[in-house]
């Protein structure tokens, strides 16, 4: 049994696990600007808590995709071929997302921001979605022949278990963020954040939840997997009672313990499948038959050893960095910038 499959199908592993955490909560933080206030000062706080550090996470979705690129090139090409609609999806939905963080302040124009505001939203629920769609249907299967092609329409991936899984990151990102924003913010955003974890939250994680049981279930999975379940559940109870205590770091911790363990029971799970056939399951793509040589494997590991520390101390020094809360009081007055065209300055 070669060690360099099962390495890099970790890595690969870590790397979702990472950009779920990370990015969930910048996901989370846009969807909950459009119903959570209607108040511009409140949106501006809850912008700010993630300006300095969104663009960074989205580093972990462009990595994990070259290293499925790089490490199992079988398992990339019949994913992406068979799930090029939602992704498409998912990528105009990341730029309307990205264009709306960058765009949003630069007119001091209520509709503007308004605009803006429900784009930002409107882009991360696809986002979250999409991707939670895709990580759904590469852990219980997609309909591929001998070769990885796809059989079937163009929509052949709109199964229930592509909607379970992204329903289960959108409720993620709502619940994640709620912790986040009561951790990062101040003044009403803050009560209002901490209300939503201590009251909404476990209802939102309950579909991730019961994607990861399918998966245990489907793939007949084995006695670490089930233990990795029990950690998310107490993660889960944890951040619950932490969140109604009003102990907001606690709670964070709690419910990203249960994104990590959740997520990486889902992957010990369907391990050492990579993508299963839903037409025959002499198709399914495993770790050894859509693996690179492991000469590539080798060098990909080299180069990893010596960058991702690199990065990941870059990361964590950003965080430090960007540490403190944002205040209704850090948020300047809005001043026009084009009065003779624009004429309806924020408020």
């Amino acid at each position: 049994m070669e060690p360099l499959p099962i390495v890099w199908f970790i890595a690969i592993a870590v790397l979702w696990i990472g950009y779920i955490l990370l990015e969930g909560f910048d996901l989370g933080v846009g969807m909950h600007m459009i119903f959570s206030t209607r108040s511009e000062r409140d949106r501006r706080v809850m912008l700010n808590t993630i300006g300095p550090v969104w663009d960074g996470n989205e580093v972990w979705l462009i990595t994990a995709g070259a290293a499925l690129f790089a490490a199992f090139p079988a398992w990339y090409a019949a994913l992406f071929s068979t799930l090029y609609v939602p992704l498409t999806i998912m990528l105009v939905g990341l730029i309307v997302r990205a264009v709306g963080i960058e765009y949003r302040g630069k007119v001091a124009s209520q509709r503007w921001a308004t605009t803006w505001t429900y784009l930002i939203g409107i882009g991360s629920l696809i986002t979250a979605f999409c991707i939670g769609a895709a990580l759904a249907l590469t852990s219980t299967g997609l309909p591929i022949d001998a070769n990885g092609d796809r059989v079937g329409g163009p929509f052949v991936w709109l199964t229930p278990p592509a909607i379970l899984g992204g329903v289960a990151v959108v409720g993620f990102a709502l619940a994640h963020s709620a912790t986040f924003l009561g951790l990062k913010a101040d003044g009403p955003v803050r009560e209002r954040a901490a209300d939503f974890a201590a009251r909404w939250a476990p209802l939102c994680l309950l579909p991730a939840a019961a994607w990861a049981v399918w998966v245990q279930i489907e793939h007949d999975a084995g006695v670490v997997s089930w233990m990795l379940i029990a950690l998310a559940v107490v993660g889960l109870v944890y951040g619950w009672i932490s969140a109604r205590r009003r102990r907001e770091g606690f709670a964070f911790i709690g419910y990203a313990a249960f994104g990590l363990f959740g997520v990486a029971a889902i992957f010990t799970g369907m391990f050492p499948h990579v993508l299963p056939s839903t037409v025959d399951p002499g198709f399914d793509l495993t770790i050894w038959n859509a693996a690179n040589s492991n000469y590539t494997l080798g060098v990909m590991t080299v180069v990893a050893a010596f960058s991702l520390p690199v990065i990941l101390l870059y990361q964590a020094w950003s965080y430090w960095i960007f540490r403190q809360r944002v205040t209704p009081g850090m948020i300047p007055e809005v001043h026009i910038v084009l009065p003779a065209v624009l004429r309806d300055p924020v408020r």
